[in-house]
């Protein structure tokens, strides 16, 4: 081999894989490499991100499709361990798609209101998801008919208030194998994964620059606010 090839094929850079480049161009489309502005960037997550343009940072899409390849694994294995994941999500765009998720992996879920101590005083939560669940179950009954029309009135209203609170979690009979949210930075989201640390109950989370990382197990870095976004990481990880 001469010099000349030797160096021509030392210097040649590597075809890019196909399936990748598409792959890449289909998140790009998305909108997944979509960061906040620069100035709400969390120190922390500034590994996962490889440039910015007028002023919004840019996500590095291939460590964000090797994250959730991370993510994917794990929810493989509790899948396997015939486990749970509680998933929360109580943003307007994007709360629909958590529930049906959830609902398809016959999951727990919160899209409205994370209740403080859900985690933390599980045995308190529980008895107030069963008393929900009782009260559902005598009106469609017909057992609250013995009530005056006023104390019927008052448990409607109590229903209708608890429905925000439980109606995701009533079947929650132990503490979940894992916590998946979207968007760790937002205040309910974050006493969640708070609490989820404290019982040691590993997160999993599409996590946006403004996001702590160090808080997540399994950090997933994305476009939280885009749909499309979460949308396309969820039918990845979920896969």
């Amino acid at each position: 081999m001469s010099l000349e090839t030797t160096t021509t094929a030392n210097t040649n850079l590597p075809e890019p894989n196909p399936a990748e480049v598409a792959m890449l161009e289909e998140m790009s489309k998305a909108g997944i490499l979509y960061g906040r502005k620069k100035n709400k960037t969390n120190p922390k997550m500034r590994p996962f991100i490889l440039a910015t343009r007028s002023g919004v940072e840019i996500f590095d899409l291939p460590q964000t499709l090797e994250a959730a390849a991370k993510a994917q694994e794990f929810i493989r294995q509790i899948k396997d361990k015939k486990g749970k994941i509680l998933f929360v999500s109580t943003q307007p765009a994007t709360k629909d798609l958590i529930k049906a998720l959830a609902e398809k992996m016959d999951s727990p879920f919160v899209i409205e209101r994370w209740l403080g101590g859900t985690f933390t005083n599980f045995e308190i939560i529980s008895k107030r998801t069963r008393y929900y669940t009782k009260l559902k179950t005598d009106r469609a009954g017909g057992r609250l008919e013995k009530y005056t029309k006023k104390e019927r009135i008052q448990f409607d209203k109590e229903i209708a208030r608890m429905d925000k609170l439980f109606s995701g979690i009533e079947k929650m009979e132990k503490l979940p194998d894992a916590l998946f949210v979207v968007d760790s930075a937002l205040k309910n989201h974050l006493t969640a994964v708070t609490e989820a640390n404290q019982m040691n109950i590993p997160v999993i989370a599409i996590v946006n620059s403004d996001n702590n990382p160090v808080v997540i197990k399994y950090p997933v870095p994305g476009n939280t606010s885009a749909r499309s976004s979460v949308s396309w990481l969820l039918d990845k990880i979920f896969a």
